[in-house]
């Protein structure tokens, strides 16, 4: 519990109008953009600098209370839900890049630096940061860092871990240091820094991250492919990904999505078709042009309906801004859009996707699929009324299902979302007892009292798990 003491403590830490207890401030915080899922917090407060976080994260072992590091609020998988005694950490003045360093291809940023600020910062300079979530304009760079955030990017240049170089972090027994750097190499010891990304703020609270910078790629190709049936674009994913030829993107949107964005966005997609594959290739421009010519003939040989280029930079820079609108255009169709992040292997796409329409036929629900097809993440976005608990119940029963085939697929529950709250009862069967048991063995070494984020991923011990799929309805904690 956040006890009197406690509040006094964080407001000598920080500033008294820093600390925020009153109850329409603490609502504002009490979920991510995961449906169903949610709980007031203690209290909010603003860390003014690493040294603040520091004091906070000591206060908080010692008077036993949780602290919960919280980014834009774009989150999946629940994982900035707070706990009912949780200190919510906000950073939203904290979106300073503070040095771009072009020799050595780096930048140290801030944790609240927006992900499209620093892509827009550093192309004037020709540099080019690649990961780029469907949030980009909103979500920030400690959170893509927490989460280990993906993109449309993903496919040929990786996910977050992939672009983090060095990171300052504050410990969960609030002892502040700096991981990695601007070497190149570094092997001095365990990989902290892989440790700390994607660990969901539950092993750190990162103040400054490096992220590393490559030239930016002098050309791009955009082309849109239409299919007569979702298997047959599916099919041309994996025939694109086994023809050695590396797209910077390759997504997918079947007709369920096709409609709804283009009835949001109205960039003239063909929404009669069953799915449509948006392809981007880059680099420089002979090997670009060879590469487009090559994925137009793949797309035909697996019987596109149409294959047609961008006709201007204009024009392809508006496609991509209806692909990441995928998800806002279907969340208007129904009350609630419940959006995961099923991942298989590339040659297993096809095969996914006509389980997910079957899945979704067998338990009468809506599913619209769109996602990263080209690294094998998909994401079904089941449309429900979240106050029907028998129309709840169904999309459990479905998503249950996804799951399980993801899984005997050889794939994983979460490509780029996390674990949060929302996927923790699906983790077992992934990674087995003994790995959950690993997993368990390293938050008690590094968070003892279990401070930071307690409750994400998987449970301090075995317990009885909550609904189907970890989404209880909105708790109003007091």
């Amino acid at each position: 519990m956040l006890t009197e003491r406690a509040i006094v403590g964080l407001q000598e830490l920080t500033a008294r109008d820093r600390v925020l207890t009153a109850r329409e401030d603490l609502l504002t915080y009490a979920g991510d953009a995961t449906p169903l899922l949610g709980a007031r917090p203690a209290a909010v407060v603003v860390p003014r600098d690493a040294g603040e976080v520091a004091g906070i994260v000591r206060l908080a072992n010692e008077e036993g209370f949780s602290v919960v590091p919280r980014g834009a609020g774009t989150g999946l998988s629940g994982g900035a839900v707070p706990s009912a005694d949780a200190v919510v950490l906000l950073f939203p003045t904290w979106n300073r890049i503070l040095e771009i360093d072009e020799p050595n291809r780096c930048a140290w940023v801030e944790p609240g630096v927006v992900t499209a600020d620093l892509h827009q910062a550093v192309e004037e300079l020709g540099l080019f940061y690649a990961p780029d979530p469907g949030s980009m304009k909103v979500c920030t760079i400690g959170g893509n860092v927490a989460e280990n955030a993906g993109g449309l990017r993903g496919l040929k240049y990786g996910v977050t871990k992939d672009w983090i170089r060095g990171l300052e972090v504050v410990l969960p027994t609030g002892e502040l240091v700096q991981l990695g750097g601007k070497a190149l190499k570094d092997v001095a010891g365990y990989d902290l820094v892989s440790l700390m990304v994607g660990s969901e703020g539950t092993l750190g609270v990162f103040t400054r991250v490096l992220v590393r910078l490559i030239p930016k790629p002098p050309t791009t190709r955009t082309i849109l492919a239409t299919f007569a049936t979702v298997e047959a674009a599916g099919a041309a994913v994996a025939a694109i990904a086994a023809s050695k030829i590396l797209p910077s993107t390759l997504e997918i949107l079947d007709r369920t999505t096709l409609r709804a964005v283009e009835s949001f966005a109205g960039v003239g997609l063909d929404d009669e078709v069953e799915a449509m594959l948006l392809i981007e290739v880059d680099g420089r421009a002979e090997a670009v042009d060879d590469d487009a010519h090559s994925i137009t003939g793949t797309c035909r040989a697996e019987r596109a309906t149409t294959v047609r280029h961008a006709a201007s930079p204009d024009h392809a820079d508006e496609l991509r801004t209806a692909r990441r609108a995928a998800f806002t255009a279907l969340a208007r169709l129904r009350p609630t859009a419940i959006l995961e992040d099923a991942t298989v292997p590339p040659s297993a796409v096809p095969e996914l996707l006509g389980r997910i329409r079957a899945i979704a036929e067998r338990h009468d629900v809506t599913i619209g699929v769109f996602g990263h097809a080209g690294d094998g993440n998909l994401h079904p976005t089941c449309l429900i009324d979240g106050r029907d608990a028998a129309e709840v119940a169904r999309a459990e029963a479905a998503f249950e299902d996804i799951f399980s085939a993801t899984i005997t697929l050889g794939g994983t529950i979460t490509g780029e979302h996390g674990v949060g709250l929302a996927k923790k009862r699906f983790l077992p069967r992934q990674l087995g007892q003994p790995g959950v048991r690993f997993l368990r063995q390293i938050k008690a070494a590094l968070d003892p009292n279990h401070v930071l984020n307690p409750g994400k991923i998987f449970d301090p011990a075995p317990r009885c798990e909550g609904p189907p799929l970890g989404h209880p309805r909105f708790v109003d904690a007091t």
